[in-house]
């Protein structure tokens, strides 16, 4: 599926696509629904209604992902409560041996998140994620999410890659749309995002299950 000697960078989404997505599913799902009741005195399944609705109003901006925008917004503390559940903060299988792998290969690796910091650091605490990768570039510095094709022009800026040598994996659709807008050659989805939630069909792009279908081999470098 992919030719390594024609890739010198590999940018990776992080949640749903290097992280199991379930934590944060979990999070806006269930927890923080059922602790928005309890803190507002509002019945569990009304807060899970009017937050979903509210959520979905911010879909594709980066109020999406800004936990400040939502602490202001629910009048709640978003990151401490995503420490409630930070046991529940995992890899995607196979993820380590292939960062590990592609570091011993010498192909830059740079995490791509459209996270915010507060529930960045979380995860890096967690996981020391960061020390795995070369670098990780938050989209919140350049006040553009990664569904906005001007965001790789940003990121262009700070890390200089070579679209027609770039490899992208992500989770969201919308994302892997934006980039091949922009020209990034090589592009990956993943099926299963969230290991509690059934596999997605994906037609659009090509998708793997897990990075060991895609693993360099040492020759191929």
């Amino acid at each position: 599926m992919i030719d390594w000697s024609q890739i010198d960078t590999v940018l990776l989404d992080m949640d749903g696509t290097l992280l199991d997505l379930h934590f944060d599913s979990h999070f806006w799902l269930e927890f923080l629904p059922l602790r928005y009741a309890q803190i507002h005195a509002m019945e569990p399944g009304e807060a899970r209604e009017w937050l979903h609705q509210r959520i979905i109003q911010e879909q594709g901006t980066l109020n999406w992902y800004c936990l400040d925008f939502w602490s202001r917004e629910l009048g709640v503390d978003v990151p401490e409560l995503k420490r409630e559940v930070a046991d529940r903060i995992a890899f995607r299988p196979h993820v380590k041996d292939f960062l590990a792998r592609l570091q011993q290969e010498k192909i830059r690796t740079v995490i791509v998140t459209n996270a915010h910091y507060g529930s960045l650091n979380l995860k890096k605490e967690y996981t020391d994620i960061h020390t795995l990768v070369d670098d990780v570039i938050c989209s919140h510095d350049f006040q553009l999410p990664k569904e906005d094709v001007c965001f790789w022009d940003k990121l262009k800026e700070v890390e200089p890659f070579d679209p027609s040598r770039t490899l992208l994996v992500d989770d969201s659709l919308p994302v892997l749309r934006s980039a091949q807008k922009y020209g990034i050659r090589y592009l990956l989805s993943i099926v299963q995002p969230d290991s509690q939630a059934p596999r997605r069909e994906i037609d659009e792009f090509r998708a793997i299950d897990h990075f060991d279908e895609i693993m360099p081999k040492k020759s191929d470098s």
